[in-house]
């Protein structure tokens, strides 16, 4: 009895669908730099116009948050997360975005529910102003659950060599703007899932399902405005390990960064009880608790930071300050 690739669960057509569903959504992301189409075996772009032109690369996922959507039955906000979680990084470093691809992998293929993770990488792409050039859907039948997926991605973009910021500018005196976060982001989902047990309950106006998978916020218009305008020493993206971890890998050797917890406007998702479970230190090492994004710059240089970012969206204000010290952060 012959047997055939859809019998052993493969199921090329829904892929086919899959393209189908999402090629024009794809195409509205493209550039000018753009020099292929949908389908080809590599991605072709155009670097442009630059002196000394840096390529600046970032890879990361969405982690549990996943299965968040698959319990909600909610997939058109994890592709967001998986742009923003790369892009995010990337601009640390200066970075404007020049392109992302994506890699989704599945147990057996939906078209309706790849589409919809493809058209929140889209919506991601769009805000990044990151062109969609190229992705895979992988169909691995006996590898993961039934309805369960995966998702991860890829970004590059580009600084000119003297405009790269590396947090070797910091020094004595700078301070630290925070930008506001939209909530937990793609980080802290493990234990997030065991608070929040019961994802049909209503919380805020939606369900708690609907609640957490608000979209990680993309910072790019906004920190490119503000690159443009003003020099920036250094930037961080709160992604898991708080501001702890995250703001310390850019603190050059002998500096400290201070970071004062009462000025901190903490998102009202960790106000929830369900977090009375979890002791103050786990919460600042494990959560961004409203911080999203950092940025470390000359103090004279703050009130006009502030505006340029309020004008262009954010929640922006000061946490703390740079100090001569041994330790490279400490929170008070």
């Amino acid at each position: 009895m012959a047997i055939s690739y859809k019998d052993s669960g493969v199921d090329k057509e829904e892929g086919y669908k899959t393209v189908e569903k999402i090629k024009e959504k794809v195409k509205s992301t493209y550039s000018s730099n753009v020099m292929n189409e949908l389908g080809s075996f590599g991605a072709l772009y155009k670097l442009g116009d630059y002196k000394k032109p840096v390529l600046v690369s970032g890879t990361d996922g969405v982690g549990t948050k996943l299965k968040v959507a698959f319990e909600a039955g909610k997939y058109d906000t994890v592709g967001i997360d998986c742009v923003a979680m790369c892009i995010n990084d990337i601009l640390c470093h200066g970075a404007k975005p020049l392109f992302f691809l994506d890699y989704l992998a599945c147990g057996k293929l939906d078209s309706d529910v790849s589409s919809e993770i493809i058209k929140g990488v889209v919506e991601g792409c769009l805000q990044s102003e990151a062109s969609l050039i190229g992705g895979e859907t992988a169909e691995m039948p006996g590898f993961y659950a039934p309805g369960e997926y995966d998702i991860a991605g890829f970004a590059v973009g580009v600084v000119e060599e003297d405009k790269i910021v590396n947090g070797s500018d910091i020094k004595e005196g700078n301070v630290i703007i925070a930008l506001s976060s939209s909530g937990a982001h793609s980080n802290g989902f493990s234990l997030i899932r065991k608070l929040f047990t019961d994802l049909n309950e209503e919380y805020e106006g939606k369900t708690v399902g609907e609640y957490l998978l608000t979209p990680t916020k993309i910072y790019v218009k906004s920190i490119q405005k503000l690159t443009e305008n003003i020099k920036v020493n250094g930037m961080a993206h709160i992604t898991g390990g708080g501001l702890i971890e995250n703001i310390l890998r850019i603190i050059p050797e002998g500096l400290c960064a201070n970071i004062e917890k009462e000025k901190i406007q903490i998102h009202p998702l960790f106000k929830n009880d369900k977090f009375k479970n979890v002791n103050e230190d786990e919460m600042w090492g494990t959560f961004n608790m409203g911080v999203g994004f950092t940025v470390i710059l000359d103090k004279k240089d703050s009130e006009k930071a502030m505006e340029i970012l309020r004008e262009n969206g954010e929640t922006a204000y000061e946490i703390g300050y740079i100090s001569k010290g041994d330790k490279k952060i400490c929170l008070k």
